[in-house]
């Protein structure tokens, strides 16, 4: 099995594709950007690295097989035409869900259960099992997605969604994914040698992630992967990657990230959540109000992900807070401001058209991204408290 190149497939939100490409190329891998997804190839190393490294992704996938499917006999022969047994041992539990679009061999029930025949008939066949398969060890959770007639097999490495990174213990009432987070970040003009804030934390899923970012740190170093069970995935090899990752974490570099909210009870969960990932002495939390905020620092990087009064109820209370928000921080010329929200009126409410507006899915939900570019300050000479 060492050293087996596979077709990879990192799935992610809709409009970030191109966010998860960068991180692939940044790592050194050749892409095919396409729509929730980015292909590359790798072998059992760069699975464990991409599954480690990648801030913006939800799942790494390995591509068993592509191949037009219009019956179900097309379906069960191209799928047991694969040497499952180089993939599942004897005792793999694979389980295997089904999506289909726009095709022929439209009923997911009867997909999955022609799938799985298949894997069973290749398995018994390639392990001389008259008997049935025990699935007692490690999972190997499958997929086939059939879209317009053309199907995809594909093997989830990475267990949990890559958003869990395993620091959030508590959250707020409307939590932002982490790789969401990330996203929003890594869309700004933000470099770790500027001041950061986020002045409506919840949770503090942002400023965590910043100092992620800022440290260097793997967001996946505080979790384990589906994969880490497979008797073919070397545990040596992947605690190296993981070593290897350790020692590219900067932790001497200068962060100055703040966060606040209005919530006290908020701010704590925040420090929870900062302490459990080890950055707790790098973001400066603090309860305070959007109207009471004010900052002397310049060219820095503000993101909030206010309320977007969904609830007919709420719509005044959020548009009184985005005028607020205008108010506290329209005067910040020198920083670059990103606002996201559902609300398409928010420019109208906040009091400045946005330089660029980017369109982002937060879940099922359609959100746009509000971008107000600052014009740098040059001669810092003249600012006091810098």
């Amino acid at each position: 099995m060492n050293k087996l190149k596979f077709n990879l497939v990192a799935t992610c939100a809709a409009g970030i594709e191109a966010l998860v490409g960068k991180e692939l190329r940044n790592l050194g891998y050749d892409t095919q950007v396409e729509n929730g997804r980015v292909r590359f190839s790798g072998d059992e190393k760069d699975i464990i690295k991409t599954n480690l490294w990648l801030r913006t992704a939800d799942r790494i996938k390995i591509i068993v097989d592509e191949f037009d499917a219009q019956t179900f006999d097309d379906l069960f022969e191209a799928t047991a035409a694969n040497q499952w047994d180089k993939l599942l041992p004897m005792d793999a539990e694979f389980p295997v869900e089904g999506r289909s679009r726009n095709s022929k061999l439209h009923s997911v029930p009867d997909v999955q259960a022609i799938v799985k025949k298949a894997i069973v008939n290749s398995l018994s066949t390639s392990y001389h099992r008259h008997t049935r398969l025990p699935e007692t060890g490690a999972k190997f959770p499958l997929e086939i997605a059939i879209n317009k007639d053309r199907a995809m097999l594909t093997l989830d490495t990475t267990g949990s969604s890559l958003f869990k990174r395993g620091y959030r213990i508590e959250k707020g009432p409307a939590p932002l994914k982490e790789n969401m987070a990330a996203a929003l970040i890594l869309l700004t003009s933000w470099y770790p040698d500027m001041p950061f804030i986020d002045p409506m934390c919840g949770s503090g899923t942002i400023p965590i992630e910043a100092a992620l970012i800022g440290r260097n740190i793997a967001p996946g170093f505080n979790r384990d992967f589906i994969c880490e069970k497979w008797p073919w995935i070397d545990a040596d090899m992947v605690q190296n990657v993981r070593d290897e990752a350790d020692s590219k974490a900067d932790y001497d570099r200068e962060l100055d990230i703040s966060a606040s909210d209005i919530d006290g009870n908020m701010v704590e969960i925040s420090k929870r959540n900062a302490e459990e990932v080890g950055l707790l002495d790098d973001i400066h939390f603090k309860q305070l109000a959007v109207a009471d905020f004010k900052t002397d620092k310049v060219n820095g990087v503000m993101i909030a992900n206010p309320p977007y009064g969904e609830r007919m109820s709420e719509k005044d209370q959020v548009h009184d807070l985005y005028k607020q928000m205008g108010k506290a921080f329209k005067p910040l010329s020198s920083w670059s401001k990103y606002f996201l929200t559902s609300d398409l009126e928010f420019e109208k409410y906040y009091g400045e058209k946005a330089t660029k507006r980017r369109k982002l899915y937060n879940g099922a939900l359609r959100t746009d991204y509000f971008q107000y570019w600052g014009k740098k300050v040059r001669n810092m000479n003249s600012l006091s408290n810098y």
